[in-house]
């Protein structure tokens, strides 16, 4: 909501706000006698406030303690401040038998939005809530089953590949659980390798298992395993010298050489770029790298067959030369140029005829040649639909044609100023690739960015990579996939072209039921990643996940997946904004909250005028809902650069669930009286625990310390008056006044605080694909503004608090 001048003030025609809700903390009351002063009902008449507060009480009660699931509990909404869990919500557990459950796939992997799946699409519709999967199929794992078998057993109907949830009608013949066909079973399958038996096929590893990776035979290759490679391709314009980005990135490289996943035919290969492109001869024999400039940008061509790419084994002095020389190479240009789109086109062909992965390094807008764009950052019209689309295809058809080669194009955006994301972005939306962004980098006024861009490159050099990938989903006769969320290109239906896949990406799919479940009690998924490995071995990884098919509306919302649900939402409000607007998305979210929650109240009780109920799966539902219309990606007004949104929107797009939720609704603890009472233990480190608060100001003392943490961001707030001793053990400063306004780094103090708060810090940094930012703010400091902005339960200039937006739903439910 935004105010204008001829409208009334923001917040008007709401009742103050109850003391619960209050950021401040009210003066304690004198209790008063008469019962009826009860603060949630001051505004109604005095004889029916008594009347009306004694009576709901008794059928919230009475609703609260009849026997139903946990999920289905009501919970009051405007009543109830303390919804927040203390810890990380988990994920629900589907209602299933115990032997199904422990077999099931982790949702780490592979979760759904309703744990009950409706038995209709007229079921589902009437509970308001969206059907999906949220997916992140190539997670690092510490345990994965890996079965080399000459025979990968799959139904002969609909080829889902056999897992725990068939069923077995005797030892010959199993009954495939999407499509229901009965197949036989192989003579290899009789025999199980694990415990040297035959005659139990239903111990093999595959039907133990609901994750698995299967050693895929020539059957499964169009051509044999690509080997691994690398093409970097750098801006090297007087805007990119600045920023220093090269010395980083070289750095990089040279530390992670060898890590580079790959075998013996691992090949690499560099182009850099300003007003012309310029390739490196690195062909093995050379005494030096030999630079071959072509200022032909309108018609790019490969100055030489041989040696752009090369055996990294083979030619590695060479390229350790360049890697070397290449940050000083370009100290005094005066080019303030960028041919982006023609080193593209030279980078496309060179790696056409393998594939592989191309990693671009940019810093500005393109300014000559194919793909050249102009700035469209108008102050003014930061929230306009038109420019969070691209402004030209180019970006998008170069991907599709490196997709349709195997590559996959990988961003790094570090710009100071507008770079026009949206139009850049394409070019690893459609190529399976990803972004990574960082405003206003610089090597040394901005040192935070420069730490976060080389540990960012660490993992990104040396984590898993699967080449030439494709993904299938199938799920049991009757659901269908409608729309899919990530960064791919979708081949037919229900197949997505993966030209590289990392462990870092997420997806997420829209579902709908075609023809009634009433046949099964069980409803299953399945993802198969088909892959050819850095050693170039052809693997495919198979999840498969079962949840059972209710007829009831209240089981329906039993089994929701809040988290789930609001991440898909997420998804569908990104491709609402750039295809509709803004306004569109925004009103479409707190329509999703406003239809299931009315949807519930009907089933549930005839309370609707009087309270907000929701069912206590779906009682954080409003508050992450409010979270996202308060984060970057869909916040009114103009105070969010372009580029911001339009990463943020990225980040939606291709994050898996556990790293999107923190984006989406921070975690906010305070860490000043870190104890031992509440710890962990992991690996040699003791962990302490400390309770999650709720993102309000009113949190907040100035006695404390607390840590937020956004994902990519933690912030570390320091209260006015807390104590010396915390701040001269984990800061390393005698007092609060002496604490630099910039401070980003932790110290290593021999005291058991510090140890404790970077024992806590490192373990909240593990398994994440970037590296948090850390920032240290004090009570003044400018940048406090950062870390208020995610304190979403407090009102802004533009946005409801989180019990004002109660009482919005609550009005709209009421009309």
């Amino acid at each position: 909501p935004q105010t204008s001048k001829t409208s009334k003030p923001f917040g008007y025609g709401y009742p103050a706000l109850q003391p619960a809700y209050q950021n401040t903390a009210p003066p304690t009351p004198v209790q008063p006698t008469n019962p009826s002063h009860h603060p949630g009902f001051q505004h109604y008449p005095q004889v029916f406030s008594s009347f009306y507060f004694f009576l709901t009480f008794y059928i919230y009660n009475f609703l609260q303690h009849s026997q139903q699931p946990e999920g289905l509990r009501p919970v009051n909404l405007t009543q109830d401040r303390n919804i927040l869990p203390v810890s990380s919500v988990p994920a629900p557990v589907p209602n299933l038998n115990s032997d199904l459950r422990k077999l099931n796939c982790s949702p780490d992997s592979f979760r759904c939005t309703l744990t009950n799946i409706p038995q209709t699409q007229a079921l589902l519709n009437k509970a308001k809530l969206p059907l999906g999967l949220l997916l992140h199929p190539f997670k690092d794992l510490s345990q994965l089953p890996v079965i080399t078998s000459s025979t990968i057993v799959r139904c002969r109907s609909c080829r889902t590949y056999i897992n725990p949830f068939v069923s077995f009608i005797d030892q010959r013949r199993w009954k495939c659980n999407l499509c229901y066909r009965v197949n036989d079973v192989p003579e290899e399958f009789m025999y199980n390798p694990l415990t040297r038996s035959y005659g139990e096929p239903h111990k093999r590893p595959e039907v133990q298992n609901s994750t698995v990776e299967f050693i895929a035979s020539s059957d499964y290759m169009l051509r044999p395993p690509q080997p691994a490679v690398y093409l970097f391709v750098l801006d090297v314009s007087h805007n990119a010298v600045d920023a220093g980005y090269l010395t980083i990135v070289c750095n990089s490289l040279l530390e992670n050489l060898d890590k580079l996943p790959g075998d013996s035919r691992t090949r690499i290969g560099f182009i850099t770029f300003d007003s012309t492109v310029q390739f490196y001869n690195l062909q093995e024999g050379l005494s030096q790298p030999q630079m071959l400039i072509v200022s032909d940008i309108e018609d790019i061509f490969l100055p030489t067959p041989d040696g752009l790419l090369v055996n990294l084994h083979e030619s590695k002095e060479l390229i350790k030369d360049l890697l070397n020389a290449l940050p000083n190479m370009f100290t005094n240009t005066r080019e303030t140029h960028s041919a982006l789109g023609s080193a593209l086109q030279a980078a496309f062909k060179l790696m056409s005829p393998t594939g592989g992965r191309i990693s671009v390094f940019q810093t500005q807008l393109p300014s000559l040649g194919a793909g050249l764009l102009h700035s469209r950052e108008d102050p003014n019209q930061r929230s306009s639909t038109k420019h969070l689309g691209p402004a030209t295809d180019f970006y998008k058809k170069l991907a599709l044609d490196c997709s349709g080669q195997q590559t996959a194009v990988d961003l790094f955006l570090l710009s100071s100023q507008y770079s026009d994301l949206a139009s850049l972005a394409c070019m690893s939306k459609y190529s399976a690739g990803c972004i990574y962004y960082y405003p206003s980098f610089h090597h040394s006024h901005n040192p935070a960015q420069a730490e976060k861009l080389q540990k960012d490159l660490k993992r990104y050099l040396t984590r898993k990579i699967g080449f030439e990938a494709v993904m299938r989903i199938r799920c049991t006769k009757g659901l269908s996939i409608h729309t899919f969320h990530g960064n791919f290109f979708v081949r037919s239906t229900d197949l997505l072209s993966l030209a590289n896949v990392n462990p870092d990406a997420g997806f997420a799919v829209q579902m709908s039921i075609e023809e009634s479940l009433t046949d099964t009690s069980l409803a299953c998924f399945q993802t198969a990643l088909l892959y050819t490995s850095s050693k170039g071995e052809r693997r495919i990884r198979v999840h498969t996940l079962c949840l059972p098919v209710v007829n009831s509306l209240a089981d329906v919302y039993a089994g929701a997946d809040v988290q789930a649900v609001v991440c898909l939402l997420a998804n569908m409000a990104v491709d609402r904004s750039v295809s509709s607007s803004l306004p569109d998305a925004r009103d479409a979210l707190v329509n999703a909250v406003v239809d299931s929650l009315s949807a519930y109240m009907s089933t549930a009780s005839n309370l609707q005028q009087s309270m907000l109920i929701a069912p206590n799966s779906l009682k954080l539902f409003p508050l992450y809902v409010l979270a996202l219309l308060k984060q970057k990606a869909f916040r009114t007004g103009t105070s969010t650069r372009l580029d911001d949104r339009v990463y943020a929107m990225c980040q939606i797009k291709s994050q898996p669930l556990v790293h999107l939720m923190k984006m989406i609704h921070p975690n906010l603890y305070r860490i000043d009286k870190l104890i031992d009472e509440s710890t962990i233990h992991v690996n040699d480190r003791v962990v302490p625990q400390p309770p999650l608060q709720k993102l309000s100001a009113e949190k907040l003392t100035r006695e404390g310390a607390f840590l937020m943490d956004c994902g990519s961001n933690f912030y570390i707030w320091i209260g006015k008056n807390c104590d010396n001793n915390f701040i001269k053990d984990v800061l390393g400063y005698p007092n609060y006044a002496s604490i630099p306004p910039r401070m980003t780094q932790l110290p290593e103090i021999d005291a058991p605080s510090s140890e404790r708060t970077r024992s806590f810090l490192s373990w909240l940094r593990d398994n994440r694909p970037l590296s948090p930012v850390l920032q240290v703010i004090k009570d003044e400091n400018p940048a406090k503004t950062d870390f208020f902005q995610h304190l979403i339960e407090d009102r802004t200039e533009a946005a409801f608090s989180y019990y004002e937006f109660l009482l919005h739903i609550q009005q709209q439910i009421c009309k």
